[in-house]
């Protein structure tokens, strides 16, 4: 769906979308693609490029807030579709850091010893919850999903530090207020937009900024190595401005960081996979690069997570 498209149902451009968002298309699921059927297609292509069978994967888990059902989780359908027979599965809601807060629950349970091969998917068909009459948010989203096999080895590559934190008291900022038990859907509710995503993307841009840029620091710190020996940087795909604002604070070119927003828009859970898979299949990803990935969204929750090739 191009920003030409959008020129015809709202009072938007090209010129005015590309300029405050970076954002050109976005891809819009077909009417029967859901949100599992997209995480079965990344997740496929995950276990092929690993060399595991699904009989082998321990455990899926799924980040989106744009499940099939609220029962049972997405990452049921998952295991079903795929035959995970031996696989345990359960979703977690941290939007768009949800592939980084998956990797990271991943990380901690192979280093527990419980599993060996697990799955961590980050998922969304945001359009099922974008407003279309709000110009200001409906131009932003995509749907699209990614996936990573995560499997423990003593090589020294994989998840070096990691990094998560919320702060509720910003929740108004971005939400979706209507279809939990706060306000559930009734036969004589108003569809007046409040079942949709709202977000106040000024207030949200200000605490974006600052936030994963600290996520950043954190793991750069906690890892030992300094911004210079950053091979790239995958950035959550939701605005051009605040991945600038990101590579600035931390004194990186946009030269090491990667951007495919102008194709995507922002996919929330799935972005940051979405851009890893991109960057790997491109040859951009050498054995023993420091690969920063960082992500903000909802809650509000922000991460990051730095890892080897």
């Amino acid at each position: 769906m191009t920003n030409a498209d959008f020129e015809k149902i709202v009072d938007t451009s090209d010129e005015w979308i590309v300029t405050r968002t970076g954002i050109r298309e976005r891809r819009i699921c077909d009417d029967g693609i859901y949100t599992s059927d997209m995480s079965v297609a990344a997740a496929r292509q995950a276990l092929d490029m690993a060399g595991i069978t699904p009989e082998q994967v321990d455990l899926v888990i799924v980040g989106t807030v744009t499940p099939d059902y609220r029962l049972p989780s997405t990452a049921c359908f998952v295991q079903k579709k795929l035959g995970l027979i031996n696989a345990a599965a359960f979703d977690i809601v941290a939007a768009c850091t949800g592939f980084l807060t998956s990797l990271q629950i991943a990380s901690a349970y192979i280093a527990a010893g419980q599993y060996r091969y697990i799955l961590a998917i980050g998922a969304e068909r945001l359009s099922s919850v974008t407003n279309w009459n709000d110009r200001g948010t409906c131009v932003l989203f995509g749907d699209g999903a990614g996936a990573a096999v995560v499997a423990g080895d003593d090589s020294g590559h994989g998840l070096l530090a990691s990094f998560l934190r919320s702060d509720g008291r910003y929740s108004a900022l971005l939400c979706q207020e209507v279809g939990g038990t706060v306000n559930p859907f009734t036969p004589d509710y108003n569809y007046d937009g409040r079942d949709k995503i709202f977000m106040n993307g000024s207030e949200v841009f200000k605490v974006a900024v600052r936030e994963m840029a600290n996520a950043a620091e954190c793991v750069v710190a906690q890892a030992g190595i300094t911004s210079d020996d950053l091979a790239l940087i995958i950035p959550h795909q939701a605005n051009i401005r605040i991945i600038e604002a990101l590579a600035k604070r931390l004194k990186v070119g946009m030269d090491r960081v990667y951007l495919n927003i102008e194709k995507y828009g922002n996919t929330s859970a799935a972005s940051v996979p979405l851009a890893l898979d991109e960057a790997n299949r491109q040859g951009l990803l050498k054995p023993g690069d420091h690969i920063l990935m960082v992500a903000f969204g909802g809650g509000l929750i922000w991460g990051s997570a730095l890892v080897r090739w």
